[in-house]
């Protein structure tokens, strides 16, 4: 457990990301107050912003999906497929609009905050409700899911990932603890299938233009 605490957790919550932007405030940051937790990860990309930004606004599991491992959010009957293809009608998205987590969603992320080709903010839906999760209600938690977009001089971009969370009652700290492993291996598989797509995007475009080639979803 100290190897953990010491070595690995610290390495996991901040993979691929600096020091510099561990610490960078960034959009979505002031709606979780005090933060039991904070994990900002990171991954370069050798495309421009708005080369990546497709792949992000078609989040969910009724959509593109996460661009991690299906077959394990599968086990847990999330019914999620991950498209390959940037779709025209998923490229619309607003505040206030579902993320979906699962195909029936009946749970998921509403919008909080969108900047195209910069920024998007989700926190944890409660559905029934019709509005976030907050600390004091009975599930006793609340969490934020950032993804900020930022150009490079060079015509790339760094895609960041950022998780805030804070805890109403301790027992759902404790029970929510072994959550970070998973976070990360899911994260980091998201973090590289996105860059795997959007850099294939951008060699498509300089060998055939247009950019950027929209498809239709199935009926």
């Amino acid at each position: 457990m100290a190897a953990y605490e010491r070595l690995v957790r610290p390495w996991q919550e901040g993979w691929g990301a600096t020091d510099q932007e561990r610490s960078l405030p960034l959009p979505g940051d002031d709606l979780v107050e005090d933060p039991a937790d904070q994990v900002t990860r990171a991954i370069t990309i050798d495309a421009d912003p708005e080369q990546v930004w497709p792949w992000l606004v078609q989040l969910g599991a009724d959509r593109g999906g996460f661009y991690s491992y299906d077959w394990l959010e599968n086990l847990f009957g999330l019914h999620v497929h991950t498209a390959d293809v940037v779709v025209e009608e998923w490229q619309d998205l607003a505040v206030g609009d579902l993320v979906a987590a699962v195909r029936s969603r009946a749970g998921g992320w509403f919008v909080a905050e969108i900047r195209p080709a910069e920024a998007l903010v989700l926190q944890v839906a409660d559905v029934a409700a019709g509005r976030p999760v907050r600390r004091d209600d009975p599930a006793g938690w609340e969490f934020t899911w950032t993804f900020v977009l930022r150009p490079l001089p060079d015509g790339r971009t760094r895609l960041l990932v950022r998780e805030r969370v804070a805890f109403g009652r301790s027992a759902m700290r404790l029970a929510m603890a072994p959550v970070g492993l998973v976070s990360f291996m899911m994260t980091r598989r998201m973090l590289i299938g996105v860059r795997e797509r959007a850099e294939r995007l951008r060699s498509e475009a300089e060998v055939a233009p247009p950019a950027r080639r929209l498809v239709r979803a199935d009926p």
